[in-house]
């Protein structure tokens, strides 16, 4: 049997895999390391969780372990690309504890976080860039980062990122590469514009593939149960009563989603946390820390997380929505039965997710298994899991929480800067004005001289042209308004005895 000694990889990896506990590659790692170490393209197809990470990064630390030189300054000599952040972070990761004895530099970069200090991060050079494509291009735009140093550029979940519509941003990537570089292409699936996009960009490529095209685990125990929409949120509390279950992950369909099977677990007494992409990257990373803790058993993400979550010991996955793409639903369940680990897959399928349910089964080319409800489980009536469905529909999501220091959503205001007027009605008979970009209101007394008079109030004591402290524009006025004038100081206060400040430029309710 192949072990990890016998591609001749450097020492210090060697000794990292080692305190790691790995000594037997994967079937993936066992095909590709070796033509990755010789310079040679690659295009791996292999299912989620069988060690493609390690496939690419082993041969690429031995390269840089061979070849010490400085990457350019504001650049980087290997690129990772990565759809989600969540697998970017993990991928950075994963070469920090295979490269942890060898003298290099990487860093990962990726949305919804401060760019300054990404850029900063980047000005000297480094030599291992992980990135996902967003904000990749971001940095180039800003003169932050150049891609002309690349030496290997890598792919990870090539399909994914086809899916999530990165193809314009992958094509505009490669343009700014130099043509004389090293490609590592993985896949979990080989679609036709997989194919495509690899037959245009590498280089006489080594194939490898070690399972069937969009074949589940074989260590996934697989069932679907049939319920209505409206019994599925009691249906998953009574599964997640089970002490047995020790680390449950949970999909729907929409992000909304998301947030109310977390409130309804709530409801039931057990705790869970979302993670999706209306949640900020600190609420994310605090959610998947959680989950991998042991802190929070229950993580309910959509499938923008399905492949970007690594996280040991995953027993049993739950699809609360079915995926309305069937190759979903094989990545999805892969974040069970990791490892050589066995895991459960349980499906709820209500009628009109049943063409989902067939699509599926005509991917993976297998049925999957319809069990009953588990012993103890009543199902409400027909009727009344119907009015559970429409009460739900009809409830307007709750608008997202930002934790203190985020970013805040648009239409709130910041903390100590008043309230926005973005997406507030304009009130008929009064134009609305909003503050200006940058910082608080220009009203009278905060710098800005209030407007002169005009019309038959020019010249009037107390309403000259000159913009004295007691001018007060005109405006159309319609029975008795206690509205504070616009103009007044900032320090003569309402009736309440508040300061009024830029707040007498906004209209109250």
């Amino acid at each position: 049997m192949t072990q990890f000694i016998d591609f001749g990889l450097a020492t210090p990896v060697l000794r990292a895999l080692e305190e790691a506990g790995y000594s037997t590659p994967t079937p993936i790692q066992a095909q590709a390391i070796r033509p990755a170490m010789e310079g040679r393209d690659l295009c791996g197809i292999a299912q989620t969780g069988t060690g493609k990470t390690a496939a690419f990064a082993l041969p690429i630390l031995h390269r840089l372990s061979l070849e010490d030189r400085r990457p350019p300054r504001r650049g980087c000599r290997v690129l990772v690309l990565s759809p989600t952040r969540e697998l970017a972070n993990q991928i950075a990761d994963s070469f920090s504890e295979y490269g942890k004895h060898l003298r290099y530099t990487n860093t990962v970069v990726f949305g919804g976080v401060t760019i300054g200090r990404q850029e900063r991060a980047l000005a000297p050079g480094v030599d291992i860039l992980v990135a996902t494509p967003g904000r990749l291009i971001d940095l180039v735009d800003r003169r932050s980062l150049t891609l002309e140093g690349v030496e290997i550029l890598v792919l990870d979940e090539a399909d994914q990122m086809l899916d999530l519509g990165f193809i314009h941003a992958l094509k505009r990537i490669v343009r700014m590469l130099p043509a004389k570089r090293q490609s590592l292409f993985f896949s979990a699936t080989m679609p036709k514009n997989i194919a495509g996009l690899a037959a245009q960009y590498l280089n006489d490529p080594v194939q490898v593939a070690v399972t069937p095209v969009a074949t589940t685990a074989e260590r996934v125990e697989q069932q679907v149960m049939f319920a209505h929409t409206g019994a599925k949120q009691a249906l998953l509390a009574h599964i997640l009563r089970d002490p047995a279950i020790d680390r449950v992950l949970v999909f729907t369909r929409t992000k909304h989603g998301a947030d109310r099977v977390v409130r309804g677990l709530d409801k039931a007494g057990i705790a869970g946390a979302a993670i999706h992409g209306n949640k900020s990257q600190p609420q994310r990373e605090r959610a998947l820390q959680a989950f991998r803790d042991g802190e929070c058993r229950v993580l309910v993400a959509t499938d923008i997380a399905a492949r970007g979550i690594d996280v040991d010991g995953v027993s049993h996955v739950v699809n609360f929505d079915l995926p309305n793409v069937p190759e979903s639903y094989v990545h999805r369940i892969g974040r069970t039965a990791r490892a050589g680990a066995t895991g459960l897959a349980i499906s709820f399928c209500n009628d009109e997710e049943r063409a989902y349910l067939r699509d599926i089964e005509r991917l993976t080319r297998q049925k999957v298994p319809v069990v009953g409800f588990p012993e103890g489980f009543v199902a409400p009536s027909g009727e009344a899991a119907a009015e559970i469905a429409r009460e739900e529909a009809r409830r307007p999501p709750r608008q997202q929480q930002q934790p203190r220091g985020g970013r805040p959503q648009e239409g709130r205001g910041r903390p100590g800067q008043g309230r926005p007027q973005q997406g507030r009605p304009q009130q008929p008979g009064r134009p609305q004005q909003g503050r200006p970009e940058g910082g608080r209101g220009t009203g009278a007394g905060q710098g800005q001289a209030p407007r002169p008079a005009q019309g038959a109030n020019a010249g009037q004591p107390g309403r000259d042209a000159r913009g004295d402290r007691t001018a007060r524009p005109q405006q159309p006025r319609s029975g008795r308004d206690n509205r504070p004038r616009q103009g007044e100081a900032a320090g003569r206060g309402s009736n309440d005895g508040r300061s009024i400040g830029w707040l007498d430029r906004a209209p109250r309710s």
